[in-house]
């Protein structure tokens, strides 16, 4: 795949293909292939949020009075979170330097810069809670777990391959990778800190993991509408063959979520382990819905945990109209309006 190149005179400021396409380089959002990215890019500018004006000294002083399994548990989960974050960081790079379309491109890059506010953010929660040796033995953990690492290189395998050789089809891969990182890989973890919060724990943390949740659903959007344009300007990619590789990596994954899930949370009593499995199929079936596909898992239209609805994107995401019309909260005034008292 060849990369964009930072000016040329010969292409159309519109670009002709969103990858191995022809582009000026020169950015003008009146006159973009794919019109509703303007509105996407506004939406993701409303998004923006800081980890370290959020106060934590509540969670500090209450992190001590957790049992030790939450304890154990929040560590764990925030050693994913950052493991997943870290590895978007680079892939939303490894994408950017490929799109042959400008406005995609700027997307890009708010889409990563959000990336590092999530991994600051861990390193702001760990940093109130644990002591320095501790936090950078929490970012050891990955490394070690083989649960972990198993479902880490699911999604790091496919992405080293397009990183190794960038072509229409290992693009195509990472589009589904992506969209299971994003949209599947998250919500058991989601899960837990939004369990913490509706028993009033741990609130500032579970308000920034709904800032990042909301952050995750909008680039799935993004990463969504990339895959289906992507089919369009490639259909040779529109194969059986693919489609089917799509359910299979899928199915492979919400298999690895949920062991995932029942592996971290089989100790947590108010998580019904059964309903977190059909939380993460659930949230499967959307993320197809929302790459154009059928579902995969039947019998699982309903949210069968409603306490997530609060911070879930079934607001956001219900119709194009909601999502673009949905605005972000001021996350430096979590009060009774915007708190979590009615969780």
């Amino acid at each position: 795949m060849k990369i964009q190149k930072i000016f040329n005179t010969e292409a159309p400021n519109k670009s002709t293909r969103i990858i191995e396409g022809e582009n000026s380089g020169i950015l003008n959002w009146n006159d973009i292939r794919m019109p509703h990215m303007y509105k996407l890019y506004k939406v993701l500018l409303l998004n923006h949020w800081i980890a370290d004006e959020i106060p934590m000294s509540k969670d500090a002083s209450q992190f001590a009075q957790l049992s030790k399994v939450e304890q154990d548990t929040f560590k764990i989960n925030i050693s994913l979170l950052a493991v997943l974050d870290s590895m978007q960081t680079m892939f939303v790079g490894d994408v950017k330097r490929y799109f042959t379309d400008s406005s995609l491109e700027a997307i890009s890059a708010i889409i990563g810069q959000q990336e590092v506010v999530h991994n600051q953010s861990y390193s702001y929660v760990l940093s109130s809670i644990v002591s320095d040796q501790e936090q950078k033995e929490i970012f050891e953990y990955w490394k070690h777990d083989p649960v972990l690492l198993e479902r880490n290189q699911f999604i790091s395998d496919i992405y080293q391959e397009f990183r190794d050789n960038p072509n229409p089809q290992t693009f195509f891969k990472s589009m589904v990778a992506d969209l299971i990182l994003e949209g599947i890989f998250f919500y058991s973890t989601f899960a837990f800190f939004y369990n913490l919060a509706r028993d009033q724990k741990m609130m500032a943390t579970s308000q920034m993991v709904s800032y990042i949740q909301r952050d995750e659903n909008q680039h799935c959007y993004f990463f969504a509408e990339v895959y289906k344009q992507l089919l369009a300007d490639f259909p040779e990619l529109d194969t059986p063959e693919n489609i089917e590789y799509v359910y299979d990596t899928i199915d492979q994954a919400v298999k690895l979520e949920t062991n995932w899930g029942h592996y971290t949370l089989k100790n947590i009593q108010s998580i019904d382990l059964d309903e977190l499995s059909d939380y993460i199929k659930y949230t499967a079936n959307k993320r197809l819905k929302l790459m154009g596909m059928e579902k995969l898992y039947e019998g699982v239209d309903v949210n069968c945990m409603p306490w997530i609805k609060p911070f879930s994107d079934e607001a956001l995401n219900s119709t194009k109209t909601d999502f673009f019309e949905a605005k972000s909260r001021n996350y430096g005034k979590v009060g009774d309006d915007n708190g979590f008292d009615d969780l």
